[in-house]
């Protein structure tokens, strides 16, 4: 039976998760996504293979599993600046705009967007079963409430206005992939189209 680190099976659980995390942060600084297997995240992560496949049964399953961890504080983050319901709507989009733009520059959340060699369809950044569904609708829910109070104007389909925005998100966080010092230039002008695009007429 493999050791057990940590006082229950539940920190030991977390703090192997937090190593695979690491592990798969280090190899992409190393070598390409493709190049990775499975052998090389368990080595550097000092577990065995066999051990590995207990966590996830592939590298797609290990890799959206990683994602969906590295998003949850961000998520919570987000849920947190959409509640604060007193608050003018336009200041939680900006404020959520960095959030999440900022959680793009951790690697581990970089691997949604690796274009045919990432993890499954149900990784990308949209529908129930993302990672980042859930602060999609706390966006709806801020947009609503600008609409509501006239601090928006009115888009109609606020799924299909919030879906269309996120395509500027998804471009920012492919960007700060690139280049993570371009953090505060890309939250600008994120912020920028997104904000101008919900803006009331004068």
């Amino acid at each position: 039976m493999p050791r057990i680190r940590g006082a229950s099976i539940d920190e030991h659980h977390a703090m192997v998760w937090a190593e695979l995390a690491e592990a798969t942060r280090q190899l992409l600084l190393e070598r390409d996504y493709d190049s990775i297997t499975m052998g090389h995240i368990a080595a550097r992560a000092g577990l065995a293979r066999n051990t590995l496949y207990n966590y996830a049964a592939d590298k797609s399953a290990l890799v959206l599993a990683l994602t969906e961890r590295a998003g949850r504080p961000t998520v919570e983050r987000v849920a947190a600046i959409a509640g604060r319901s007193a608050e003018p709507a336009p200041e939680r989009l900006r404020e959520i705009i960095e959030a999440v733009l900022e959680a793009f520059t951790d690697q581990a959340l970089q691997l949604m967007f690796r274009p045919g060699s990432g993890p499954p369809d149900a990784a990308a950044p949209k529908g129930p079963g993302s990672p980042f569904h859930a602060i999609v609708v706390e966006v709806e829910t801020v947009v609503r409430d600008g609409i509501t109070r006239g601090e928006f104007r009115d888009v109609g389909d606020v799924p299909l206005a919030v879906e269309l925005l996120s395509g500027v998100m998804r471009a920012g966080a492919e960007r700060l992939g690139r280049d993570p010092a371009a953090l505060a230039a890309t939250v600008r002008m994120a912020r920028e189209i997104i904000l101008s695009s919900l803006a009331r007429a004068e």
